[in-house]
């Protein structure tokens, strides 16, 4: 009997040490350098490290749940997940459920990308045509082009697929985040590179944190803080893009 009590306090005193679980969302539809998913869980790149590095500034066990990009902002929404990175206010078509947003983490740099031999061009001056995209991503500065029928979508499940499809000729130019499309080159021949056309929209990207009294909310925030005043966001980017090619971009940013 009085073996069995110590070992329930034992327990007891294991699972009170244990840091409490934040669950982060992973969109399916990430690819390199941003994450690299293997068997359903991440392993890599710009945005697990970043999870990675504020799940213990914060204290807490990061799990990782991947879903596709479209059931983000329900599961955000529903409490199915707690932390959701990568994203702006902007993207969210609805203000649902109780979160806070951390400070602005990441650049991001969307462009028209084309193939090898393309000039420079704007995306409202291309013929009609179907133009690579990834499903369940908005493009705001494309939408009245899509409208109107001038550019079709053409959806692929992730950012690498697309681009391959530019590559293999399936469509004339695609659209791309600038960090994938300098991590698709690496290795390229120079006369093989796809490269950026123009730019199409610039935003600062953030972390939503579901605003839960059972939650370290504000020690996630606050972790996010330190990171980026530390620059080691800068320093995580940097080790999956010092070595990788700038592509060149038009400087054209009235689409």
């Amino acid at each position: 009997m009085r073996r069995a009590l110590v070992l329930l306090w034992l327990c007891s005193a294991y699972s009170l040490a244990e840091p409490p679980v934040l669950r982060f969302s992973v969109a399916e539809s990430w690819s390199m350098p941003l994450m690299r998913i293997e068997q359903g869980q991440p392993v890599e790149g710009i945005l697990f490290e970043l999870m990675q590095a504020a799940a213990r500034e914060a204290g807490v066990r990061a799990q990782y749940h991947v879903m596709a990009r479209l059931r983000l902002q329900e599961a955000m929404e529903s409490g199915d997940i707690d932390v959701r990175c990568y994203v702006s206010p902007q993207w969210l078509t609805s203000r649902n459920g109780d979160y806070l947003w951390s400070i602005p983490l990441i650049e991001q740099r969307d462009l028209l990308v084309g193939r090898p031999g393309d000039s420079a061009t704007t995306a409202d001056t291309l013929p009609p045509q179907a133009l690579g995209t990834v499903l369940g991503y908005s493009y705001p500065t494309l939408a009245p082009l899509f409208a109107r029928g001038q550019l079709q979508r053409e959806d692929s499940r992730n950012q690498e697929l697309a681009l391959q499809k530019l590559q293999a000729g399936r469509y004339q130019h695609a659209v791309s985040n600038q960090l994938s499309l300098q991590w698709f080159n690496r290795g390229l021949p120079a006369a093989k590179q796809l490269h950026g056309l123009a730019v199409l929209e610039e935003q600062a990207l953030s972390c939503m944190v579901r605003n839960d009294p059972a939650l370290p909310t504000q020690a996630v925030l606050r972790a996010f803080v330190r990171l980026k005043q530390s620059g080691e966001v800068e320093r995580i980017i940097e080790r999956y893009t010092q070595a990788l090619p700038a592509p060149p971009v038009a400087n054209n940013k009235d689409l």
